[in-house]
């Protein structure tokens, strides 16, 4: 098994957020990312979506693209509407060598809202979810067949939030459904992402680690209007090595299910507040450390 370490430029831009980092230009984040010591990036809301383009400026920096969020719209379109839909991010991703396609339902997500509580994000019943998880399996068996791995991104303020949707999602999707284990939104959406590699080692297609801060969490859902947004501005998330995840465990977890792909930081902070390029040297050095401990073996 061999892993690679990547990184979001969320940290530097924040796509949700433009006012956080929008300024800063994408040349300066690439070099970060290399001096860090990155060997991938994640696509951001300003990269070129032209690879002939986007591959030289990678390549300019060492890095190669990971993959990148892809918005999805299943709840309100038909499979073959969506899959007609992600065609240009898809091509884009096969053109720069990616294995993997990150997607997150976003028709009725509330995440970005700055003024809508969590307490309000939206749920599925039975029906919804035999019909979501039909489509998202149509879905996943399309981008598979195209040689990438689907890796469906749990997150606050989605419909997959809690173990429970968890639950229903994994009940209503086939095995080409796989998942993007955020530990940061599993922890603060009340699962335990160690327990859920051990438990579905099989639909583990992608890991993104962030660090938590949980009594930032809780005081912004109890006293604070409760957003995801005024979460992220307050500092509920950072890099691991700076929160109070445990990622020995999580490392040793990965280990034990025999994980092989991309480890990616990623933690959404204001730049102007926890400078990138610092917080990334701390949390690429935590996974580092405890991966080579978890006998993870780096490509």
């Amino acid at each position: 098994m061999t892993i690679r370490f990547g990184v979001s430029p969320i940290a530097w831009i924040n796509d949700d957020m433009p006012e956080l980092g929008g300024d800063t230009p994408l040349e300066s984040v690439l070099a970060d990312c290399q001096a860090i010591g990155f060997e991938g990036v994640e696509l951001g809301g300003v990269f070129p979506r032209d690879p002939a383009v986007l591959k030289p400026l990678l390549d300019r920096y060492g890095l190669d693209l990971v993959g990148g969020w892809y918005s999805g719209n299943l709840l309100v379109q038909s499979a073959d509407d969506e899959i007609a839909a992600l065609q240009p991010h898809l091509n884009l991703l096969k053109a720069m060598g990616c294995s993997v396609f990150v997607h997150a339902e976003t028709s009725n997500a509330i995440h970005g809202d700055k003024s809508k509580a969590l307490s309000a994000t939206p749920r599925l019943d039975a029906e919804g979810w035999k019909e979501f998880g039909a489509r998202l399996t149509k879905v996943a068996d399309y981008t598979a067949a195209q040689g990438l791995k689907f890796a469906y991104h749990h997150h606050l303020g989605t419909v997959v939030e809690r173990p429970e949707d968890l639950e229903a999602f994994l009940a209503n999707t086939g095995p080409s459904v796989g998942l993007t284990i955020d530990t940061g939104h599993a922890a603060l959406g009340g699962l335990d992402p160690v327990s859920v590699i051990r438990s579905h080692p099989e639909r583990v297609a992608h890991v993104h680690c962030k660090d938590i801060r949980g009594e930032v969490f809780r005081k912004v859902i109890t006293q604070d209007g409760g957003s995801f947004l005024q979460g992220v501005l307050a500092g509920m998330f950072t890099v691991p090595g700076d929160g109070s995840l445990d990622y020995a465990a999580v490392m040793r977890a990965l280990a034990e299910i025999g994980y092989s792909g991309w480890i990616i930081v990623e933690a959404e902070q204001d730049p102007a507040i926890a400078n990138p390029r610092q917080y990334g040297e701390v949390g690429l050095a935590t996974l580092k450390k405890e991966a080579a401990a978890a006998g993870l073996r780096a490509a």
